[in-house]
């Protein structure tokens, strides 16, 4: 599929690793109209099309940040 199709992706926010997770993703995804059944489901086994659902955790209220607690002194 290399000389076949041409991508031109942008990305903003996370990181570099998150980036890259989701232009490949993307790719991944946009892909499967072009190619057969067999490599649809090899790039399943792969991972290659499945979604990284994570997403950042709120702050709580009392609390510093999402799971870290503010500091507690005795005295």
């Amino acid at each position: 599929m290399t000389d076949k199709v041409d991508i031109e992706a942008t990305v903003n926010g996370g990181g570099s690793t998150g980036q890259s997770g989701a232009i490949r993703w993307g790719i991944s995804w946009g892909l499967r109209s072009f190619v057969d059944k067999s490599t649809i489901d090899r790039m399943r086994v792969a991972g290659l099309l499945t979604r990284d659902w994570r997403t950042r955790e709120r702050k709580k209220p009392g609390q510093e940040g999402a799971r870290r607690k503010f500091a507690w002194n005795k005295r």
